[in-house]
């Protein structure tokens, strides 16, 4: 059986020099049951700056992870050229707090695949087009804000890993423990992983319940330059300068990010 591989794309390629280097994944990757590869982000950028972020659309606070970089790092470590192209049993997982929430259930679908890219976010956020038609999957780890996905993404590859035969050398540790009895309780039929495109809708970068003002519901979404990107523009209101318009817009779409990858936030709301 072949190694199960994570590619994790970052602008902090040092961090990951603790969270892989003890315990279970050390284990795991002297066992070569896993197999981990740390790419920088910046080593996809064609600018002598090697730019990775830049303003937001529409005005705000913070900067943007571009597009380009993060399409170019996935298509350079799977060979393919978008989400609708990434091989089977694989998966690119965007970690962001306006993703779906990452429970157990997901991470032993997760642990059936042969391969997950991990695009650990930054900044105020991830270009919406990542999200849209890169990655196939965006989930959180839990209600709150971190400064970036390279946590976030060390907790699910050390809660995939656990799971992969061999990797705990007591199989009977990984089925009596907490979240157990959702064994089997969540994956549809066909054997797709929770979060994949076509199974529940659209999955999608590094988020949040929102801090925009309003209480409870998840993180609009962002874009920023270029304007245009394979074919996917960024929305008009963005660029009309209308502040009204623009702050319409995005809370429009964090209801509907909300009602798509956290329904129950607002469960009773108006």
């Amino acid at each position: 059986m072949a190694a199960m591989r994570f590619d994790i794309i970052t602008i902090f390629t040092e961090f990951f020099a603790g969270p892989l280097d003890y315990g279970i994944v050390r284990r795991a990757r002297e066992a070569k049951l896993i197999e981990t590869r740390v790419h920088d982000l910046r080593d996809f950028t064609h600018d002598r700056h090697r730019t990775v972020d830049d303003r937001p659309f529409g005005g705000g606070e913070g900067m943007v992870l571009k597009p380009e970089p993060l399409f170019a790092s996935v298509e350079s470590v799977l060979g393919c050229n978008s989400a609708s192209t990434v091989p089977e049993g694989a998966a690119v997982v965007l970690l962001s707090a306006a993703g779906k929430l990452f429970r157990q259930d997901a991470a032993r679908q997760f642990a059936k695949l042969e391969r997950i890219v991990l695009l650990c976010g930054r900044y105020e956020g991830v270009d919406e087009r990542v999200a849209e038609n890169l990655a196939t999957d965006e989930i959180s780890i839990g209600d709150f804000v971190l400064s970036g996905g390279e946590l976030a993404a060390a907790m699910v590859l050390d809660a995939v890993t656990r799971l992969i035969p061999g990797a705990l050398g007591n199989e009977d540790s990984a089925v009596n423990e907490s979240f157990s009895e959702l064994e089997g309780s969540a994956a549809p039929e066909g054997g797709q992983h929770p979060f994949a495109k076509g199974a529940q809708g659209k999955a999608a970068p590094l988020p949040t319940a929102s801090d925009h003002g309003r209480h409870g519901i998840l993180d609009y979404p962002h874009y920023t330059r270029p304007p245009s990107f394979r074919g996917w523009d960024v929305p008009e209101v963005l660029l009309s300068g209308n502040h009204e318009e623009i702050r319409r817009w995005r809370h429009m779409k964090a209801l509907e990010k909300t009602l798509r990858n956290r329904p129950e936030l607002v469960q009773g709301a108006d």
